[in-house]
């Protein structure tokens, strides 16, 4: 028994079948009780097909991310799943990779779905800062529908952006190291998006800030795999260093791996810093400080603001900066 069938046998349009289902002004207390009556007898569950047709609202949201299988998306995504299901929200997922044809091609097939909402996962869509056509699509589906950025700032037209404030983090933290007397400090990445390179000005700018030169060679860009990041490490037997600010835990791990390997102490000959906050920073020993972006926080702002939108609110704001917080454990001393 579907939604077609209920509205022949009640003998009404399958849309007000819909506008019953969702109790609507539109449609008189009579043909309400016949079609409840009919949907009784059928023991007829409303879909959100159902809940959709003839409205404007399919009471789903899409939502895209580069690659699920990463802690932090994954953790993004179940929470935003999780409050979506609080307003009777649905949403459909897609995986799209960092790279960009992969990312208009998820955007394109998405778009074909009947959905409220865009919400994209990560600071990859915000391309990489600058003022170029790497971002255009997503520019032309918020022609269509509500775009929300998560961790990335991009300004158009029906777009909002909850971002960290992650300059000012690693500035911070750059800052407090130089302060507590490191002055070679390893910069280590695996990334070039938005959200990175914010990191890396905040970075150099401390260094600038403090007297001390960028140097170039304690740039390191790397894959994000524990074992491959300490093998690195090991091999630079050139690159000095007393201290570490890794833009992912993952990668931090790595550093916690070579200073094993090398039998230096941490953090009296090596401080190290992660990112992110993740279960990967209490799993290694000694814990991680890390800097917290407050990623369920970045989720809860985009959803409630996404809500307030949909439901007709028009003062949402555009952009959300978001401060993060130092968590401090076993990897630093200052």
């Amino acid at each position: 028994m579907n939604i077609y069938d209920i509205a022949k046998i009640a003998g009404v349009s399958i849309a007000t079948v819909s506008r019953v289902v969702n109790d609507s002004p539109r449609v008189s207390e009579k043909t309400k009780r016949r079609v409840r009556a009919v949907m009784e007898e059928y023991q007829y569950t409303p879909n959100v097909f159902a809940r959709g047709l003839g409205l404007d609202s399919m009471k789903t949201i899409g939502i895209i991310c580069p690659d699920v299988a990463d802690s932090y998306m994954a953790a993004a995504v179940a929470f935003l799943e999780r409050r979506l299901r609080e307003y009777g929200y649905d949403c459909i997922l897609y995986s799209s990779s960092h790279q960009q044809e992969k990312k208009e091609q998820a955007i394109e097939l998405i778009l074909k779905k009947r959905i409220d909402a865009l919400v994209l996962v990560g600071s990859t869509y915000a391309g990489n800062g600058s003022d170029d056509d790497s971002t255009g699509y997503i520019k032309r589906a918020a022609e269509k529908i509500p775009v929300f950025l998560i961790n990335g700032h991009l300004e158009g037209k029906n777009i909002y952006s909850v971002y960290s404030r992650d300059y000012q983090a690693t500035f911070d933290v750059t800052s407090k190291l130089i302060e507590s007397g490191r002055k070679q400090i390893l910069f280590l990445t695996d990334s070039r998006s938005y959200s990175a390179r914010k990191k890396l000005e905040g970075y150099e700018a401390a260094l600038k800030s403090h007297g001390l030169p960028v140097r170039g060679e304690l740039k390191v860009y790397t894959k994000n795999q524990v074992h491959y990041v300490r093998d690195i490490l090991l091999s630079r037997r050139d690159l000095e260093f007393d201290s570490v600010l890794a833009t992912d835990d993952g990668l931090a791990v790595g550093a916690v791996k070579y200073a094993h390997a090398r039998r230096k102490k941490m953090p009296e000959e090596l401080s190290v810093i992660g990112y992110n906050n993740s279960e990967l920073s209490v799993c290694c020993e000694p814990e991680l400080t890390t800097i917290d972006n407050t990623g369920e926080k970045l989720c809860n702002i985009t959803i409630d603001n996404m809500m307030k939108l949909l439901g007709g609110q028009k003062d949402i704001p555009k952009e959300v900066p978001v401060d993060c917080c130092l968590v401090k454990r076993c990897t630093t001393d200052f």
